[in-house]
């Protein structure tokens, strides 16, 4: 098996998908089946290519095609999202329908799950009543095995009438047997009139065919049911993950970062070396290096450590099987603010990147429930922010701390600030669904999957390629330009005082009505690009300097800021800011595809600012009237 020619679709499929097909015999393959049943995984191991794959219903609401050979036979196979019907009900279920129907695969194969199969044949028994060039794969047969469930595969196929091959593809096992048999049904004609005898019962169709030889094998995950989601423990069992993934996060980041840092700083010496021996002008070495190049290695050295923790941490409780059972518990909250419980799934998505999560709102059915996602998504702080409230937490508020309780205070002071954005999601999203976007809350689908112990070595390899390089690339993308700006700013002078320092003038009687100064709230909206460099521009702003400044002690750092007029009132208040403000600029260019309107777009920009502003306001005047913190 051989990867080949690979192309990734964001939109929904229909018949004018393009197939990249590298020779005129090979054959097009559709993967079909129901939320959780490996569907993802099957692609994977077929085609070498890593798509990420997910515990929660809808997650693969777009396509992957992806190219496989298998004894000189070549195979374009196409990921279709994840349904459980194709009653067309969803867009997931249309696209799926729309697919099989196009007469673009030569062959489908419906992806089952060997633990709960009478349920995941619904939809293949579907399928057949749409084409008869079909292959039933039933995967997970080592978890069958575990849990002690027969599966006759050949009295099945005698019932079904199509080929079917028993797989277990997170260990690359019966994948042959799937090649094999799409050759098979790849060369026949298909049967118009044999069809009918297809359908029926599923449970019909199981029986004789599955034996439980352990009638308690669904015991021990409702055990674990019982405690992950029940009354009493699910909040306090969240609650000690979310704090545990940002406590792990906090402790491992320090180091790398410091080693990038200083890796960093000796290319910069090497760089403008090379840019002098070159004979370029100071004012351009200058700005591709102290501007463009400086501002690009920051954010790398502050992003990257916390992601390769943060998201590995998070994958392995999605792989794991947790993540819906966060979705569950979080649906009634969701439903008492008039929106839908998948929004939990998106908001979990925007702690990595909000223009993820906003691309994640495609799961959500229901256009205005869609709406209220999309529009509240950045009060979840992404990666982006959490540089700077972390290093406020641990200069204000864990600062005369150290060891255990300094990393552990700092890690509930952030748990805490991400408790607060989330409740201000849900009030925004009841205030939304009771004004502008009125409307009851719908219902959905949400499979619980079986526990499973995460595959580490893959969660760290998904992680890396699907999330954090995703997400680092985004931010260095949007910080190479924002690098030349905050250069030019800085380096240009207006009647002897730069145009930086100018800017933050203007602005201070506007931001002390927020507890901010004016360097503040401009470090903000210059941080429009990427929040990674909103402190950095404060220290540049602060020092009067013409480049980014590096301060890697916390102490030295808050003199400074404590030096420019900084108070615990100012710390809360730019936590605050920093929590509930406008999304960043991809953030926004996302929002406006997805929503087709620059309306939408000015909305979610002002809402999140609206409410942060008002909320700091509050602070200030509390503080005013208690006589400061």
């Amino acid at each position: 098996m051989g990867l080949g020619n690979v192309s990734v679709g964001t939109d929904a499929i229909d018949c004018s998908l393009e197939i990249k097909k590298k020779r005129e015999n090979d054959i097009v393959v559709a993967l079909a089946g129901n939320p959780n049943v490996g569907k993802s995984t099957v692609f994977n191991g077929m085609t070498g290519l890593r798509q990420h794959t997910g515990n929660w219903a809808g997650k693969t609401v777009s396509t992957a095609q992806g190219y496989a050979s298998y004894n000189e036979q070549g195979y374009v196979l196409v990921d279709i999202p994840g349904c459980y019907s194709l009653h067309t009900r969803s867009p997931e279920e249309e696209v799926a329908r729309e697919f099989i129907c196009s007469g673009i695969p030569d062959v489908v194969v419906a992806v089952c799950d060997a633990v709960c199969l009478e349920r995941s044949l619904g939809l293949a028994i579907q399928i057949l009543e749409l084409t008869d060039r079909v292959v039933v794969c039933v995967n997970l047969m080592d978890e069958a095995e575990k849990k002690h469930i027969r599966i006759d595969l050949k009295g099945l196929q005698r019932r079904l009438g199509v080929p079917v091959v028993g797989t277990a593809a997170r260990k690359g096992e019966g994948l042959e047997g799937v090649y094999q048999a799409v050759n098979r049904v790849a060369g026949q004609e298909e049967d118009r009139h044999g069809k009918a005898f297809r359908g029926g019962n599923p449970a019909e169709l199981c029986q004789g065919m599955v034996v439980y030889e352990d009638e308690g094998y669904l015991e021990p995950d409702r055990k674990k049911d019982r405690f992950f989601t029940g009354k009493r423990t699910a909040a306090p069992m969240m609650l000690l993950f979310l704090f545990g993934a940002f406590w792990l996060t906090i402790v491992g980041a320090n180091y790398p970062s410091q080693w990038l840092r200083e890796f960093f700083s000796f290319l910069e010496g090497e760089m403008m070396k090379g840019f002098v021996w070159l004979g370029a002008p100071e004012w351009l070495r200058e700005m591709l290096v102290y501007g463009i190049y400086r501002v690009v290695a920051w954010i790398v050295a502050v992003m990257l450590p916390p992601m390769a923790i943060f998201f590995p941490l998070f994958t392995m409780m999605e792989d794991s099987g947790y993540l819906p059972r966060v979705a569950f518990n979080m649906d009634k909250c969701f439903r008492k603010c008039h929106a839908c419980g998948k929004q939990s799934l998106t908001m979990a998505m925007g702690f990595g990147c909000n223009a993820a999560g906003v691309v994640g709102c495609r799961i959500i059915d229901s256009p205005r429930e869609r709406l209220i996602a999309i529009l509240t998504n950045s009060f979840v702080p992404c990666n982006g922010r959490f540089p700077t409230l972390i290093a406020i937490i641990v200069m204000f508020f864990a600062g005369g701390m150290a060891g255990f309780r300094k990393s552990f205070a700092a890690a509930l002071f952030l748990a805490c600030f991400i408790m607060l954005g989330i409740g201000a999601t849900f009030f925004v999203s009841w205030a939304l669904s009771v004004t502008v976007l009125k409307g009851e809350p719908s219902s959905f689908v949400l499979e619980l999957p079986p526990y499973r112990r995460p595959q580490v070595g893959r969660v760290i390899v998904r992680s890396v390629c699907d999330r954090t390089i995703f997400v680092l690339g985004r931010a260095v993308a949007a910080a190479a330009p924002a690098g030349a700006v905050l250069w030019l700013l800085a380096n240009t002078q207006i009647n002897g005082m730069t145009v930086l320092r100018c800017l933050a003038q203007a602005l201070e009687p506007f931001a002390v009505w927020f507890g901010l100064d004016g360097v503040i709230l401009l470090a903000f909206i210059l941080g429009f690009p990427a929040n990674e460099i909103v402190v950095p521009i404060m220290i540049m702003a602060y020092l009067s300097q013409g480049t980014l400044s590096e301060i890697s002690d916390p102490n030295v750092l808050k003199r400074l800021l404590v030096d420019n007029g900084w108070t615990w009132e100012t710390a809360i208040c730019t936590m605050l800011f920093s929590l509930m403000h406008w999304p960043c600029a991809t953030a926004c260019l996302t929002i406006r595809k997805e929503t087709g309107s620059w309306k939408w777009m000015a909305a979610a920009l002002a809402i999140p600012t609206a409410v942060g502003g008002a909320v700091c306001m509050a602070v200030h005047i509390l503080a005013a009237a208690v006589g400061g913190f």
